[in-house]
């Protein structure tokens, strides 16, 4: 079986926990809005591939885009329509597998957002099927912001989360890819792939594109993401216009949760 059917019906069954999601991670969810709202305007297009319930489709829908929301997981697309409906926002939605988006017109978005796939694509040949399929989409000098989970990721989760799980004989096994240092390709919160901060530059030369940044979306706050979040508004805005400052510095990559490549299509 595709391992992608795994992940659709992960989604099916984890609507609202998706949604939820970016509540218990808002400085994830912060951060990428501010680099969104650098480039992203009112009256674009956008697609966002992989968008789940429709957390950011949603958001760009009230700043005044025009937006599709394409998605693995049905439910995940009806979730994100009946949003929109019920906040009055205007949003398209479908479900596609990210590998073919032929039902989608070419060249027709100003952005992309593909903020998902690179989660679950474990086969290298799927994933650059999946950023080409998204650049035939953008217009010329289109930009596309793709998102990865870190290598690291399931260490800082372990460590918050549960520390014991080290004494588990299989979350041993994944914990020692910070010692090997490699990719990581297998079972975590669903079928995933995880990769190392310093792969995701390199991924990226096969593509007509010029980078623009690429940014750790947690910066240096997410090993205390839970503390902070307990505090005022004031200090928590504070924290992230001090984090937003320095999320790009490349010694900062390996702290991260999320990577967030963004690039312009040539």
């Amino acid at each position: 079986m595709d391992s992608l059917e795994n992940v659709r019906k992960f989604y099916d069954e984890t609507v609202n926990y998706e949604w939820r999601r970016l509540d218990r991670h808002k400085v994830e969810f912060e951060l990428t809005k501010r680099y969104i709202n650098r480039y992203i305007k009112p009256n674009d297009r956008v697609l966002d591939l992989g968008g789940g319930p429709g957390k950011y489709s949603l958001y760009l829908s009230q700043r005044g885009c025009h937006v599709t929301l394409a998605d693995l997981s049905q439910n995940n697309v009806d979730f994100g329509l009946n949003k929109a409906n019920e906040f009055n926002l205007p949003l398209n939605g479908l479900r596609v597998d990210c590998r073919d988006l032929s039902e989608i017109q070419d060249g027709q978005f100003d952005h992309v957002l593909c903020m998902g796939p690179m989660y679950h694509l474990q086969d290298e040949h799927d994933r650059i099927i999946t950023i080409n399929e998204c650049l035939k989409k953008l217009k010329p000098n289109g930009m596309i912001f793709v998102a990865f989970v870190s290598s690291y990721s399931f260490v800082w989760d372990y460590l918050i989360g549960n520390p014991g799980m080290i004494l588990n004989e299989e979350r041993r096994l994944q914990l020692n890819t910070i010692v090997n240092d490699e990719n990581f390709s297998g079972h975590g919160f669903s079928d995933n792939f995880f990769i190392r901060p310093s792969d995701v530059l390199p991924f990226f030369q096969q593509f007509e594109l010029d980078k623009l940044h690429l940014i750790n979306c947690e910066s240096f706050l997410y090993l205390r993401e839970p503390e902070l979040l307990n505090q005022s508004p004031e200090v928590v805005e504070a924290w992230l216009d001090l984090a937003e400052q320095v999320c790009e510095r490349e010694n900062l990559l390996s702290l991260a949760e999320h990577l967030m490549y963004i690039g312009k299509k040539q």
